[in-house]
């Protein structure tokens, strides 16, 4: 039963780690600097701004990926 146990606790917290990352790199190499990172980054936060579900996370790197981050 604690074996079972054990290897469901380490599953989910796999799932966990695995979940969507922050995107970091932009597809416009001319954007590709922490400036405009920045820049972009602000403007998502002011748009989606911190939800105690949790859902903003998504939304936000949404809002980068449309601004080329990824």
């Amino acid at each position: 039963m604690i074996r079972y146990l054990s290897i469901v606790l380490m599953l989910f917290i796999l799932l966990a780690c695995s979940g969507p990352q922050f995107p970091k790199t932009n597809s416009d190499p001319a954007k590709n600097n922490a400036k405009t990172f920045n820049q972009d980054l602000n403007d998502c936060l002011e748009a989606y701004p911190e939800a105690s579900s949790g859902s903003h996370i998504k939304q936000r790197i949404s809002c980068m990926n449309l601004k080329g981050w990824h």
